[in-house]
């Protein structure tokens, strides 16, 4: 009975995969048409307020750190990493807001990011939290988050880190990633009334449509310049990846939107969110910032997957 229900789960994503494609090539055809028009005698498009998804009072836990390069430009530098300045500057943001953690060990994890450890001494002499051996999908597991609540969660670039060279069964596999994610995050989000984010352009369509064929249309959910704060407001989980192939074959609008059934009896069906905004992540905003792969700096090489496109973030909130 599990097994079949595991295949069912399986057959479900890859369907997903399928008509995701489809839609691709259908958008890439879209697009080149428009950009025949788009903007003709109008000039060049009014650049956007690059989208600073924090306040001053938020408490904000970050998952899968790597080398806690992001951790250390929250807590260090966002004042002066910032292209743009924001009226909302996080200059004064308390590092004692802030949990940073690590699916590795403390050891495993400066061997594999060499300059890990010196990020991670100065957040702690700054008074931020950093936890190591906390596992993204199951959170209950970690004591250092038990009963704790937060206002924004970050999970920049995930990735199960496999090693997986078969497309389909990689994409599979972050999928349930994501799922894992989503499911276990649950209990450390800050309970509140739903937020919503101060748009900085018309909408062509509602943010949280339910209409499947429109789950990912990125141009149509909006960038927006304000955090998604209001007084009270529940927590928000933050996703960013890379707005390319193979990352946009994840689907991660839809997991979260309309998770897939669980693939095993025992395991909870996974909640539903709603999307609130996605918007650009500009990685130059914050200063020092470097992406590293999953499996370190002695995994030779970086890697070229996913060059070229834009970050992108998806900012969601637990459905009512």
């Amino acid at each position: 009975m599990g097994h079949k229900k595991k295949t069912s789960l399986k057959a479900t994503l890859q369907s997903q995969q399928t008509r995701l494609k489809n839609k691709e090539k259908a958008a890439h055809a879209a697009e080149a048409a428009e950009l025949k028009t788009k903007y003709k005698g109008k000039g060049k498009a009014p650049a956007l307020r690059p989208t600073i998804p924090f306040t001053l009072t938020d408490k904000i836990l970050l998952i899968g750190e790597g080398n806690f390069s992001f951790a250390h430009a929250l807590v260090i530098s966002f004042a002066h990493a910032l292209v743009i300045e924001s009226p909302s500057s996080l200059e004064h943001l308390p590092p004692s807001n802030i949990t940073a953690t690590s699916y590795d060990s403390e050891e495993e994890c400066y061997d594999k990011y060499p300059d890990a450890r010196s990020k991670v001494d100065v957040l702690r002499e700054r008074g931020a939290e950093v936890l190591f051996g906390v596992d993204g999908t199951r959170f209950e597991k970690c004591n250092g988050l038990k009963g704790r609540r937060f206002d924004r969660v970050v999970f920049n670039f995930p990735h199960a880190g496999k090693g997986i060279t078969d497309q389909d069964r990689n994409i599979l596999s972050n999928q349930m990633l994501i799922l894992g994610f989503l499911r276990s995050v649950v209990g450390c989000l800050a309970e509140g009334i739903i937020p919503t984010p101060n748009l900085s352009r018309k909408l062509k369509r509602p943010v949280d449509d339910d209409d499947d064929d429109n789950v990912n249309d990125d141009e149509d959910i909006v960038d927006a310049s304000s955090p998604s704060t209001v007084q009270g407001a529940r927590g928000t989980v933050l996703i960013t990846l890379r707005n390319v192939p193979p990352y946009t074959n994840w689907d991660v609008p839809r997991l979260a939107k309309t998770p897939p059934k669980p693939a095993s009896l025992g395991t909870p069906p996974n909640p539903n969110y709603k999307l609130l905004r996605s918007f650009v992540f500009h990685r130059e905003m914050w200063k020092g910032y470097e992406h590293c792969m999953t499996k370190g700096e002695r995994a030779h090489g970086r890697g070229t997957t996913g060059e070229g496109g834009e970050d992108r973030t998806w900012e969601f909130c637990l459905k009512d």
